[in-house]
């Protein structure tokens, strides 16, 4: 039995064949597997993702998250002697000027000169934290995030040791505000089409967005999850989409998250406002685990998580600890596919009887 008041990370370990780590998407988008979790029983529907449709009725809001990854892993060589450098942009400090990962570190001393696909950009290390990243001021011909596109990687979980051929594959379709470390993985199962068909039947689709830091990969060190100390993210929730929810309550539809991004960013919202949702933007660092009363969610679209990490304490709260471990086994079984261009789950109450 779960004891909420004494979560540990063990809690929420279970055992994952390597081969189940989905390395590539599947084409189409929608093709991939959909399970079907009642949050209420516990039971599971096997569906693929085009077929959604069937568990949504015309009045439901699913939110999404329309943050866009920046393809933020760039090669390039050393100003003065062309020795190779690899740099990560993580967070934007002002206008040119970021924080970055860079290795090997020991060539980036602060004044020290990098140019990026052929001279396209170049960088000056102006300091080092005290935690090994630095602060980098760049410069290029015409505009930066272009560039970045232009010559970029994006910067896929470790998990995944295969190249992506394509670099589209790793945004959703409706991606539009750029500024994440990783994908909104929930959404990659959208094609513009089934948008446009849940949109004919009724289905609303309202945007939100969460950029996604990379403290999305961080583990979980400490065995006491209360201990652990959640990354911030910032997010913003415009007037329309506030009132789209509101007015699905209010005629008693649901409103269905898209991702634990946008599940967070609602969440937060509701939390701060004595669980109304308005428009509202800021940084969270909302953590979610069982014990926790949803306050805006009716029902949640997920990838399957990794062993210990926030995002399967999410779900755990959203659908029950038990259920979720539950179909977390039925879908190592039944050769789910894990993680970031894996299957989806859908959890939501499907009604009637047992």
């Amino acid at each position: 039995m779960l004891d909420i008041n004494d979560l540990k990370k063990s809690d929420f370990y279970y055992e994952l064949p390597e081969e189940l780590i989905a390395q590539t998407p599947v084409e189409p988008r929608n093709a991939s597997r959909l399970m079907v979790l009642d949050r209420r029983t516990g039971k599971i529907i096997d569906d693929h993702f085009y077929n959604l449709c069937r568990y949504l009725e015309k009045g439901d809001t699913l939110i999404v998250n329309d943050s866009r990854v920046l393809p933020a892993r760039i090669y390039g060589e050393k100003s003065d002697n062309g020795s190779f450098i690899e740099f990560l942009l993580l967070e934007q400090k002002s206008n040119m000027i970021w924080e970055i990962l860079c290795r090997p570190g020991k060539k980036a001393k602060p004044g020290t000169k990098f140019n990026f696909g052929g001279g396209k950009l170049r960088a000056t290390i102006l300091e080092v934290k005290e935690d090994g990243n630095r602060i980098a001021k760049f410069e290029c011909e015409g505009n930066f995030y272009a560039v970045l596109d232009e010559i970029g990687q994006m910067p896929l979980p470790p998990y995944i040791t295969k190249k992506l051929e394509d670099k589209e594959r790793y945004q959703t379709v409706y991606s539009n505000e750029t500024g994440s470390a990783a994908a909104p993985t929930a959404g990659l199962h959208f094609t513009k089409e089934q948008l446009s068909e849940l949109e004919a039947m009724g289905v609303n689709i309202g945007k939100v967005t969460l950029h996604v830091g990379l403290g999305t990969f961080r583990p979980v060190k400490e065995e006491r999850v209360l201990d652990h100390k959640m990354h911030s993210e910032h997010y913003e929730l415009s007037e329309e989409t506030a009132r789209l929810i509101n007015d699905t309550k209010a005629a008693g539809k649901r409103v269905i998250a898209v991702g634990t991004t946008s599940c967070r960013t609602l969440e937060s919202v509701a939390s701060l406002n004595g669980g109304k949702i308005v428009p509202s933007h800021g940084d969270t660092d909302i953590f979610i685990y069982p014990g926790y009363k949803f306050k805006a969610i009716d029902g949640l679209i997920t990838n399957f998580h990794l062993p210990e990490s926030t995002l399967i304490m999410l779900v755990s709260a959203f659908a029950g600890y038990e259920h979720v471990m539950n179909a977390y086994r039925y879908a190592v079984e039944n050769k789910y596919r894990f993680f970031s261009f894996g299957d989806a789950m859908l959890i939501c109450d499907l009604g009637g009887g047992d």
